[in-house]
């Protein structure tokens, strides 16, 4: 079976602030900008990886969510609890410390798991956790 990963959905409460830790702190490429009814989904991705993608998206658009649902949302995204994604880079450290020069909330300083990772992680301006791991 030849299945890849094309998209990953994050959620965003301020679509500029978004944009601007995605391409100007993590420094990937805008690939779309398309906003409806005041709404915007914004779609990046990393240089050089024109097939993967990461969506940045309003968490509540969908009309089947109810409005308790719009609160859990909300408040999961406040606590950091509602989204997380993954990322590798080669040079850790080096990610790690542009990451901190630019204002990202650090939630761990670069550290060996026991679980045989070694990893960082931040959060977007929307709570959503990133860990990044080191590629070896």
């Amino acid at each position: 079976m030849d299945v890849t990963i094309q998209s990953a959905f994050l959620p965003h409460d301020d679509a500029d602030a978004a944009l601007a830790f995605y391409r100007d702190t993590l420094g990937f490429e805008v690939r779309g900008d398309v906003g409806y009814g005041g709404m915007r989904w914004i779609t990046v991705g990393p240089p050089g990886q024109p097939g993967t993608s990461i969506v940045l998206h309003p968490p509540a658009a969908d009309p089947g969510i109810t409005d308790e649902e719009r609160r859990t949302i909300a408040e999961m995204m406040a606590k950091g609890t509602y989204a997380m994604i993954v990322l590798a880079a080669e040079d850790l450290d080096g990610v790690f410390d542009r990451l901190r020069a630019r204002g990202a909330e650090v939630v761990q300083e670069p550290t060996e798991q026991p679980y045989g990772v070694r990893d960082c992680a931040v959060r977007d301006p929307a709570g959503n956790m990133i860990r990044i791991s080191e590629r070896r």
